[in-house]
């Protein structure tokens, strides 16, 4: 399933879609490597193109724009999984894109990310397709409630989303599916939340992360502790889920994968990410590599050692103003490891920066920075 993987190797150039956050610290990684990286992003001087060698303005979607990242850089990758694949396939003659379409085409798309699951034994919750009102009444009659529609394709942090809780939802629910595909999914009891990062390197060899705990405030993750505080059977079930998707899917790059907890101990995957993702932020620090070092080093075809985790560490997401808060506290802080995205503007609910705390102890890690709950 994957396209051939060839060396890569620095002063080589990057090319990146996207210029949010994911991209900026792929290109710090990058840099610190000696590669040069170009980005396609729409906004001016986005938080990626501030850490790069040259950004193409310009949606994503246009293809003389992509046709030009492709032709000035060696290696094509993403910070999102909502690239338009027609496009991104229309440039693999002029530059090398690792990571296959098919991938994209499986994670941007809930409801084949479902079926891929599904049909490679990895255990989801219940779900159903959702394009009409009678489709939506006869899911929830054969699933039950509670449950949650949500977009096939688009949607994050809790947007498109439409809780299941009693018929009276049914009605308002059916008045929003128009035109776009749905999926209806069962809510599950879960204990927590966790996710994991996998990467693969230029030999196959799939390397899982350390798995972590995540606590979200209104959708938007909020706290991640890791390694997470359940037993070593949990661990060990999500590193085997992921080194099997990983393997399904021909990874190449770094992919997410988070989870609900069940009060059995058992994991249902909840959604996949082919990317590095927010949870992973924590490894810059805590680890001996960083999830966007094995992007980097996976995507230009270069080996990757086992993962090893150095330290505790809390990971937190700063919302909106919260970046103005840290900023103000940072010089009383010095055991934060902050990081400020250098967003244009500050918005609620909008992620602004992260910051990650390393030691010994949980309850002092939390501690350190609990003025942000």
């Amino acid at each position: 399933m994957t396209n051939s993987i060839k060396q890569i190797l620095p002063p080589a150039t990057i090319g990146i879609l996207g210029g949010g956050q994911l991209g900026q610290m792929m290109a710090l990684s990058a840099k610190s490597m000696g590669y040069k990286v170009g980005i396609l992003d729409p906004t001016p001087q986005a938080p990626a193109a501030q850490v790069s060698d040259f950004q193409i303005v310009a949606d994503y979607d246009d293809e003389d724009a992509l046709k030009e990242l492709a032709q000035k850089s060696d290696v094509l990758t993403y910070e999102f999984e909502n690239v338009d694949q027609k496009a991104l396939a229309k440039v693999t003659d002029y530059v090398d894109v690792p990571q296959a379409i098919d991938e994209l085409t499986i994670t941007s798309h809930r409801l084949h990310e479902k079926d891929f699951l599904s049909k490679n034994g990895i255990p989801v919750t219940e779900y159903a397709a959702v394009n009409t009102a009678d489709d939506l009444k006869q899911a929830v009659a054969n699933i039950g409630y509670p449950g949650i529609v949500k977009t096939c394709e688009g949607g994050y942090d809790g947007h498109d989303q439409i809780d299941i809780n009693d018929e009276s939802d049914i009605d308002k629910a059916a008045a929003e599916l128009n035109h776009r595909e749905w999926i209806y999914e069962k809510k599950q009891p879960f204990e927590k939340e966790v996710s994991i990062m996998v990467t693969r390197d230029v030999s196959g060899m799939n390397i899982p992360f350390p798995l972590s705990e995540n606590i979200h405030k209104n959708h938007i993750l909020h706290t991640s502790i890791v390694p997470a505080r359940v037993d070593d059977a949990v661990h060990e079930q999500a590193s085997d889920i992921a080194v099997k998707i990983a393997d399904r899917l021909g990874l190449v790059g770094v992919l997410g994968i988070e989870f609900f907890l069940m009060p059995n101990g058992e994991l249902l995957v909840n959604e996949l990410a082919p990317r590095p993702h927010n949870s992973g932020h924590y490894s810059i620090e805590a680890c001996n590599i960083s999830q966007f070092e094995a992007h980097i080093r996976s995507i230009c075809g270069l080996e990757i050692p086992t993962i090893r985790q150095d330290h505790k560490a809390v990971m937190v997401n700063l919302l909106g103003d919260d970046l103005t808060t840290a900023r103000q506290a940072l010089p009383t802080n010095p055991s934060w490891h902050f990081h400020d995205y250098g967003k244009a503007e500050i918005r609620p609910g909008r992620k602004m920066g992260h910051i990650t705390v390393i030691g010994d102890s949980f309850d002092q890690l939390l501690e350190q920075v609990n003025q942000f709950k």
